[in-house]
């Protein structure tokens, strides 16, 4: 029998032990480590509302009206107000006809696709889509298909290829990110949007790390480019920009129902806290209102000023600094913590072998004087 100290041992020698810190919240985007304060740029916290006065104002009186825990799952008894209140929300916001929440945007994807797809479907999928999709497409049992990243060649190839072999009654789906985790860059949406539909498939877009980036009113890039209404599924996260946690899917009626019917992560688990989701509604309002729009040109003046110290065109708020291997990932993330700057080193699984870096956020909470601070310390790994 393999000993997991073993396992630990070969995972430190090639660089991917991974290990917890304990961090403390100082004053936004300050953090204490090791009693040391440190700048962050690791957090996906875009517009700073995790530690906003009003979401946490929305989270203490839910608190107060429908206690700690919803003690049971949603189909049971644990569907409160709250809960209700935040998909009508987040439906109206996206015009959608409903919306479905979950404990997490990892949980809305997987249990998404396991509950919309079944062996004799087809889900393609852009390879660099992030694990929780990957996995609710495989756990699905589905024909799981993969294009090269942003590749539209390949997508329309996969896309007649397979609706021509497809049964009668099986689905295509494609999936994409809007703007890809790791990498900060966006989907070609419109023209992946015009190929799914010259196919007779379905879209199904996750929005987690544009929502309250892109938008007039923050929904994320469909919004952005005016395709809210020919995409089928429309996913997001409530812990990022929204500042709270969960996630959600945005869909017809008939769609919400399946997986109110079919999603195990949803069935299975006891519905997050009323605190949790009062604070996510009020995060969306937030993002959707003028002080949201605010912090929006704040979080791109930054993004901005980052793109003209580091002489590129930066796509998003989420800065990719490849280093390759995983050992100089590691050096260079550690010298920037001690130079008082959390952006760890992201390796495999995360991303593929050999493309270890440096993985910066950028949130409207940095000033200019953290931003250049920054810069010149990754001069020095130049």
């Amino acid at each position: 029998m393999r000993q997991a100290e073993d396992e630990l041992a070969a995972l430190r020698e090639v660089g991917l032990l991974r290990q917890l810190r304990q961090v403390e919240t100082d004053c936004p985007p300050l953090l204490r480590i090791d009693g040391r304060p440190v700048v962050n740029f690791a957090s996906n916290d875009y517009l700073g509302l995790a530690h906003d006065e009003e979401l946490i104002a929305a989270a203490r009186e839910a608190t107060t009206r429908h206690g700690t825990g919803s003690a049971s799952s949603r189909l049971i008894s644990g569907s409160s107000s709250p809960h209700l209140e935040l998909e009508e929300y987040i439906a109206e916001w996206k015009g959608a006809e409903a919306a479905l929440s979950f404990s997490s945007g990892y949980a809305a994807a997987v249990g998404t696709l396991d509950s919309l797809l079944k062996k004799g479907d087809v889900v393609i999928l852009d390879k660099l889509c992030h694990a929780s999709l990957i996995d609710g497409a495989r756990q699905s049992g589905a024909t799981l298909r993969v294009y090269p990243h942003n590749n539209l060649q390949k997508l329309a190839r996969l896309l007649a290829d397979n609706r021509a072999n497809l049964p009668a009654d099986g689905r295509l789906l494609v999936v994409t990110e809007s703007v890809f985790s790791m990498d900060g860059d966006r989907a070609p949406l419109l023209e992946i949007v015009e190929l799914v539909e010259q196919h007779g498939a379905l879209l199904l877009l996750d929005e987690a790390h544009a929502v309250g980036v892109l938008g007039s009113t923050g929904q994320g890039l469909a919004e952005e480019l005016g395709l809210q209404e020919r995409i089928a599924f429309q996913m997001g996260t409530l812990g990022k920009a929204v500042g709270s946690a969960g996630g959600y899917l945005a869909a017809g009626r008939k769609w919400i129902d399946l997986l109110l019917n079919g999603a195990r992560p949803f069935i299975y688990s006891t519905a997050p806290p009323p605190a949790q989701v009062a604070a996510s509604r009020c995060g969306l309002k937030v993002i959707a209102s003028s002080r949201g729009r605010e912090l929006r040109e704040r979080l791109w003046s930054n993004i901005a000023t980052f793109s003209r110290l580091r002489e590129t065109d930066i796509q998003s708020a989420i800065v990719p600094l490849p280093f390759g291997e995983n050992q100089p990932a590691l050096q260079a993330a550690c010298s920037l913590l001690e130079a008082g700057y959390l952006a760890p080193a992201i390796r495999f699984p995360t991303v593929p072998r050999g493309s270890a870096r440096l993985r910066i956020t950028l949130s409207a909470l940095h000033t200019e004087e953290h931003l250049r601070g920054l810069h010149e310390k990754l001069l020095t790994f130049s």
